[in-house]
């Protein structure tokens, strides 16, 4: 055999990975293959492989005869639409996936490109864990891994697929990273699995109820997208990443747009009712003012009384915030407040604008969220808001009331623009909680409460239900029409696109965890 017919040999050996009975157990299990999963990931034919035929180094149980070219894991660089992205896929066929040493040293070296080029990172994670075979030296792998994700983090975006178990340890990678994609019914992700769990606390729970995609997406947080299936998954991280730039020195991409910047969207006064009391979607009233009407949610299924989604304006990305009056209505809790502030800081990383859609009656009352932290976990949106440099516009809706009117990117934590429509109420709370505390001692002393009461109520409302005082006071810019506002909006974001701002000089900030 010569040297070219020894190269060939050796490429068909490593694109089988564990052979046509594994890949075919794959296939049974709803599953693709790490080669199968790339090729529907980056752009067609773009894919160069990195350490194909790197094996481990163990010889412990037997394990020295079994070695398998890539050791379990695929890496690699590629495009897509056309941009460059660096890529590792796990290899279930190959010891289940399983991280040696070796297929560690894979990860990271294209990690370590990555972070040189300055180019995104994706990992399709489809592992049973550490292989015990290699005892420590597979838990220092993922110290190593763990490492790149942490400096990596805020310099260039990282993504991650679950696209099968993912146990143990190997969770931190995926949670390191900025966001986190699951498959229906085919992907899970534990600290501890439903055996140990049950023998040490006797609680008895399934795969999926424990780690599953909708758990995750929905009841946990851990993860941001649920796909249907592993295509529908990879064709979502394509378009996320038409949203981003490359590396934290870029600015997101910009698209042509065919929608008019300056047309008009009188649907928004028709979306949002004249009883401040009556609930609507504020997905009606991003999707008015956005390019196309088109967003990309993150986190859609997980605490919803807050939206946070992808658009563009005129063709460039923004980040939007939006307390959602349908749930919980708009209020503020713990889970909306630390969502809303992990998709604001990484907003603040990438150079992506935040405009922010405010109807907030305030924080959700009630002991579970006292005892729950709601203090330092509404501290982080404060902080995240606070902290950010990016150019950032509010844009009042209808209620701001309380402390949750300053943390919803307020004036007076930096937003560059403050936006108010007419039905927009701006106050320290809602009129009947205002005046049982202004007008307690004149109302127990009136001959008819009720109708003192009413009075004191209709007249607060008129003094602070409506944006003009705060308009008076410098802390609302412009109160706007509805049907200007995408125009309005479009124009505020091009006169910004140049902003310059700065925080002051320290190695970090210490954000309330």
């Amino acid at each position: 055999m010569n040297s070219l017919e020894r190269l060939a040999a050796l490429n068909t050996a490593a694109e089988l990975g564990g052979g046509k009975d594994k890949i075919q157990k794959q296939h049974e299990a709803g599953k693709l293959t790490a080669r199968e999963r790339i090729d529907l990931l980056l752009d067609s034919g773009s894919f160069v492989e990195l350490d194909k035929f790197k094996v481990h180094r163990c010889t412990d149980f037997g394990t020295a005869d079994k070695k398998i070219a890539g050791d379990g894991v695929v890496t690699g660089y590629g495009t897509i639409e056309s941009r460059q992205v660096f890529v590792f896929a796990q290899d279930f066929t190959v010891f289940g996936g399983s991280l040696s040493q070796a297929h560690a040293e894979k990860i990271v070296k294209v990690m370590d490109l990555a972070m040189k080029v300055g180019a995104p990172i994706i990992g399709l994670n489809d592992a049973g864990g550490a292989r015990i075979q290699e005892g420590v030296a597979s838990l220092a792998g993922y110290g190593d891994i763990f490492l790149r994700n942490t400096l990596a983090s805020g310099v260039v975006p990282q993504i991650s697929a679950i696209l099968g178990p993912c146990a143990g340890g190997a969770v931190y990678s995926p949670a390191l990273t900025d966001f986190i994609f699951m498959t229906q019914d085919t992907s899970y992700m534990f600290i501890t699995g439903p055996d140990v769990i049950k023998a040490v606390t006797h609680e008895e729970v399934t795969k999926e109820k424990l780690g599953g995609a909708q758990t995750h997406n929905q009841t946990s947080g851990v993860a941001h997208f649920l796909g249907k299936n592993e295509a529908d998954t990879l064709e979502s991280i394509r378009t996320l990443l038409s949203y981003l730039p490359q590396n934290n020195a870029e600015s997101p991409p910009v698209r042509a747009s065919k929608d008019n910047p300056k047309r008009e969207t009188p649907e928004i006064g028709k979306i949002i009712p004249d009883n401040p009391n009556k609930p609507y979607d504020c997905r009606d009233v991003i999707r008015a003012v956005v390019d196309d009407g088109d967003i990309f949610e993150v986190h859609e299924r997980y605490a919803e009384n807050i939206v946070v989604c992808f658009a563009r304006m005129d063709g460039r990305p923004v980040g939007i915030v939006a307390n959602q009056p349908q749930v919980l209505a708009g209020c503020l809790d713990i889970n909306a407040s630390t969502k809303a502030a992990r998709f604001v800081r990484f907003c603040d990383c990438f150079n992506i604008p935040l405009v922010t859609f405010e109807d907030v009656p305030g924080f959700l009352p009630g002991t579970n969220q006292e005892y729950g932290g709601i203090i330092k976990h509404g501290a982080k949106l404060l902080y995240a808001y606070s902290e950010a440099t990016v150019p950032k516009i509010t844009v009042i809706t209808r209620k701001a009331y309380g402390g949750a009117y300053v943390v919803m990117n307020s004036r007076h934590v930096r937003a560059d623009l403050m936006l108010a429509l007419p039905t927009a109420e701006i106050a320290v709370m809602g009129p009947e909680g205002a005046v049982n505390i202004i007008f307690r001692a004149e109302l127990q002393k009136a001959a008819d409460p009720q109708a003192e009461k009413k009075k004191l109520i209709d007249n607060y409302r008129d003094k602070f239900a409506n944006p003009f005082k705060a308009a008076e006071d410098g802390f609302v810019d412009e109160v706007i029409a509805p049907e200007l506002l995408r125009k309005r909006l479009v124009g505020a974001l091009k006169m910004l696109k140049d902003k310059r701002d700065t925080n002051p000089p320290k190695k970090h900030g210490n954000i309330p965890l």
